[in-house]
């Protein structure tokens, strides 16, 4: 019996919920990971997992395998990180989630940039808005914009990113330019919502020192960065987003900022992953490109980079 893919196959099985979506998870053939957690239990005369036809889940043994699994595993990889970092390059897979707009506009034109530097890094990109379970999606590193929520995760900030409010042309024809924040009292916002805490985001700007959101009727809501800009450049209302993502359609006049003598919140950009006692190698490389990357001077007009820590869009 391989006991490394035993036991890779067993965590991976008690993470996602089943052996077909570990088998997917790992390349590897659904009958083989069936025969490795047959073997992992006959050589370790327990029973591991809770079989049902809809859903496979640890028992209290396999529960308390699993954990020393992880920390194995864990221990593992930093082993092996130690010996080989001298003289060898990092490779492997690489799973990341990035937010849809900061990937598309921002990462994207530079990652041939870091697949050059590290061309055995094999690169596995989502792009989403929503939240995501590191551990039963197999994700090595999120980035997101906002405060994070979920304090088991190690945060490391990237930038502070300014933000405007802004409108389609042919909502201020409509409804008029606000001049002073007590204008927006006869204005329509359209409201942000995170799918994962459902908190609600509208206009937010510093009032005596305090970040305060200004109470506003609202158009509409939604819960995706893009559809988020998109509703606004149909006419629906006002947004406050990143400057990065509205930079476009505001230099070819398809929004119109507002509001841009008012103070607003710098909005924290942070590098999520989970909290080891050393951090895989292909991770802290690639996080170490991402705050390379945001602090460019070619890129402060879109980011303005800090050291502080840190969902809206």
């Amino acid at each position: 019996m391989d006991k490394f893919n035993a036991m890779r196959a067993f965590t991976r099985i008690v993470e996602l919920g089943g052996f077909a979506k570990a088998a997917d998870d790992l390349h590897m053939p659904r009958a083989s990971v069936t025969i490795l957690i047959k073997q992992l239990e006959a050589h370790l005369g327990v029973q591991l997992l809770q079989r049902t036809t809809r859903h496979v889940s640890p028992t209290l043994d396999g529960q308390a395998y699993y954990q020393r699994c992880v920390s194995l595993l864990s221990d593992l990889e930093e082993t092996e990180t130690a010996f080989s970092a001298i003289g060898s390059a990092p490779k492997g897979v690489l799973r990341i989630d990035l937010p849809a707009g900061f990937g598309r506009l921002i990462v994207m034109p530079a990652l041939p940039e870091f697949t050059n530097r590290y061309p055995q890094i094999e690169l596995e990109v989502g792009m989403t808005d929503r939240p995501v379970d590191l551990i039963r999606e197999g994700v090595d590193c999120v980035v997101r914009g906002g405060q994070s929520l979920d304090h088991s995760l190690v945060a490391r900030p990237l930038a502070q990113m300014r933000q405007v409010v802004c409108a389609s042309r042919e909502y201020l024809e409509r409804h008029g330019m606000p001049l002073t924040l007590d204008d927006l009292a006869q204005h329509k916002v359209i409201e942000y919502f995170s799918s994962g805490s459902n908190k609600r985001y509208g206009l937010e700007f510093v009032i005596d020192g305090r970040d305060r959101e200004v109470s506003m009727a609202k158009a509409l809501s939604i819960n995706s960065a893009d559809g988020y800009l998109a509703a606004c450049e149909a006419g629906y209302g006002l947004v406050q987003t990143p400057y990065y993502h509205a930079a476009e359609p505001l230099r070819c006049g398809a929004l119109i900022e507002v509001l841009g003598l008012f103070p607003q919140p710098r909005l924290p950009l942070t590098a999520l992953y989970q909290a080891h006692r050393q951090m895989s190698r292909r991770v802290r490389v690639f996080i170490d490109w991402l705050v390379e990357l945001c602090q460019r001077p070619g890129l402060l007009d879109k980011l303005d980079t800090c050291e502080q820590t840190g969902h809206h869009p």
